[in-house]
Order: structure tokens, then C-alpha cells, then sequence
């Protein structure tokens, strides 16, 4: 008998809902808000009203696209945090009403943990290519970045973590400091491609152990341009090639340093990447590239999957529901989760 479970997520701007069977993707639809650009990020109050208008109809066209009704749902499996607490409100209220109204269980998630399963999310027509336990995964995204040891699909332990601002965070200050616009990841990627990687140099933390620091290497952008600008008002435009190429390359050189420490401390030579600054083209290559030096097997998530998803979501709630995993009607959402 197949397990039928419906995924939503709605930790940040996007709203999303995804139907999975035993595992396989049915359907995955995403609704995103162009509205927090014009503000350069994402704006509470705003998101929180978006999702109230876009979780109807999001839910009911990946029903439709999965050839789905809702009575054969067997599980609603959503996000409870981390993330933007009006935002989550609204998926977990959904997920509540829908689930008591078709009288099926629900399943929480943390949303960490959809990007450490999003490779699990099997596609019709495409390679099954999983990981092994246990295996590395690099979680990099705009609140997050982990280096976590992945035991089962339900057992983790963090080995390292930010121990003050998250990478994607990193990007996006530093384009708002070069006025390139929100989001900063994509705008920066893009130009670094056309940039000298060498040209500058940024300062980088000396944390003991595995956990990161990126708040210096802010600190030593915003100096750099404040100076080079005080000497040539154009140097800016004239140099932001290189800047946005050094800057992404500082970047990942402080990530790879403490994932291939880790590596070589576990021994393990499965390794993966997630979240949304795993959807940066730099980072992918030098994953990749470290992987065919050291022999490790990589596994690099499908663009779709980087970003705040459903499939993800859904994935992680089917592994709950497998392991007889279910959620009282009395949970509250909560923008802060220390345990996967």
C-alpha cells in the first residue's frame, strides 16, 4: 500500500506545497513574492499576508498536478520553524485545519532538515543517486551554515556551525554594500564569472575547531570599499567584477577549509551540500573539484531543490511518518529550532 504525503512550506517568502509517493515526486509547486525586492529583503508583515492569499491555491494545483485528491493524503507534513514566525504561522495553521478536516495526522519538520534530505527526493525518469551513511552535508543558506554528519535519515549531529552571522547573510550584506540589488547570491555569482578571483584579498577568521565566522570578512569589505572609494568615486563600477569574484572566493575558501577538515577527521567520503547558497556556481565547482582530488563522492542538490522547497519538506515528513512520527494539533511554530 503506498504512502501519500503533502509538504508545505512556508518558513520565508515562498510558498510551496509538494506531493510525494513512497518517496517519488508527484508534484512541487512554488509560489514567490517579487514584492520584498523594491525593500532589499525579505519583509515580515508582507510575507506573512503573501502566504495567507498564495497556500489555497498552491496546495490545490500540486494536488492537481500529482493526480491527487485530498482523501487519499495519508499525511500533511509542514514547517514548523526555523523561520519567519507570521510566515510559518500560516502554513502550520493550514496544515492543522487540513488535516483535522480530512482526519489524517500531521507531521512537523524542521526545515534544516528538508535541505538535508532534498536529495533523497526520488524523480521519475532520473538516476536514483543517494548518499551513503553516514555523509557530510554542508548547509549554506541566508540564516544557516553547518557542516552536520547525516547517520540516518533522521539521526544528525552538527559538527560545526556559524558562530555568528550565516554565509548567505554574507552575500547578500555585500551586495547591498556595492548597491547590486536583493538577492545578493545570484547577482554576485553572476558577476564573479566575469571577475579575477586573485585581485583582492579579504580577511579571513582563524576559528579553532569546525565552526565558522563571517562577520570579519564583512567588516573587511565594507572597509575596503568605504577606502577604495574615498581615492576614486568610480572605483566601484569599474572594479565589481573582481570585487564580487574575490569576495565570493574568500567566501568559499573559508567553507571548504573547515568541510575538508571534517572530512578528514570522520573519515567519510560521502559529501553533500544544502540550502540556498548551494545553488552558488563557484561553490558547486569547488565541491566538485575538491571531491575528484580527495576521492570523495559529492552530491550536489538540483537547482529547484536549493531554494525553499515542498519536496523537501515532504521527503523529511515521509521519513517521520515511516518511523510512526506524529504531531499533536497543539503545536505553535517557532522561528528558532536547536535540533533537527
Amino acid at each position: 500500500m503506498s504512502d501519500i504525503i503533502l509538504g508545505i512550506e512556508s518558513s520565508c517568502d515562498d510558498t510551496s506545497a509538494a506531493v510525494i509517493r513512497d518517496g517519488w515526486l508527484l508534484s512541487n509547486v512554488i509560489a514567490s513574492q517579487d514584492v520584498h525586492k523594491a525593500y532589499g529583503g525579505v519583509v515580515p508583515e508582507l510575507a506573512s499576508r503573501a502566504h495567507e492569499l498564495n497556500i489555497v491555491p498552491v496546495v490545490s494545483q500540486a494536488l492537481a498536478r500529482a493526480g491527487v485528491s485530498p482523501q487519499e493524503l495519508d499525511a500533511i507534513a509542514f514547517t514548523r520553524g526555523p523561520g519567519l514566525l507570521g510566515s510559518l504561522l500560516v502554513g502550520t495553521s493550514f496544515a492543522k485545519a487540513l488535516g483535522l478536516a480530512l482526519d489524517v495526522p500531521i507531521i512537523m519538520v524542521n526545515h534544516l532538515q528538508g535541505h538535508l534530505l532534498a536529495g533523497f527526493v526520488r524523480q521519475e525518469g532520473k538516476e536514483v543517486r543517494e548518499p551513503a551513511f553516514p555523509y557530510l552535508c554542508l548547509l549554506v543558506s541566508g540564516g544557516n551554515s553547518q557542516i552536520v554528519r547525516v547517520d540516518s535519515p533522521l539521526e544528525y549531529t552538527i559538527l560545526g556551525q556559524t558562530i555568528d552571522d550565516a554565509v548567505g547573510e554574507a552575500f547578500d550584506k555585500c551586495s547591498k554594500m556595492m548597491g547590486l540589488g536583493y538577492p545578493g547570491g545570484p547577482v554576485i555569482d553572476r558577476l564573479a564569472k566575469e571577475g579575477d578571483p586573485a585581485r583582492f584579498k579579504f580577511a579571513k577568521p582563524h576559528v579553532p575547531g569546525l565552526d565558522y565566522s563571517f562577520s570579519g570578512v564583512k567588516t573587511s569589505l565594507l572597509y575596503f570599499v568605504r577606502d577604495r572609494i574615498a581615492e576614486d568615486p568610480d572605483f566601484m563600477e569599474k572594479n565589481k567584477e573582481d570585487i564580487c569574484a574575490s569576495f565570493q572566493k574568500t567566501l568559499i575558501d573559508i567553507l571548504m577549509d573547515k568541510l575538508i577538515k571534517a572530512a578528514r577527521q570522520t573519515g567519510i567520503k560521502d559529501i553533500a551540500i544544502g540550502g540556498g547558497v548551494s545553488a552558488n556556481s563557484g561553490l558547486r565547482q569547488r565541491v566538485e573539484a575538491e571531491g575528484r582530488k580527495r576521492g570523495w563522492r559529492t552530491f550536489l542538490p538540483e537547482f529547484k531543490f536549493t531554494t525553499d522547497n515542498a519536496a523537501m519538506i515532504a521527503i523529511a515528513g515521509y521519513y517521520h511518518y515511516l518511523a510512526g512520527e506524529r504531531t499533536s494539533l497543539d503545536v505553535a511554530p517557532v522561528s528558532r529550532l536547536s535540533e533537527f
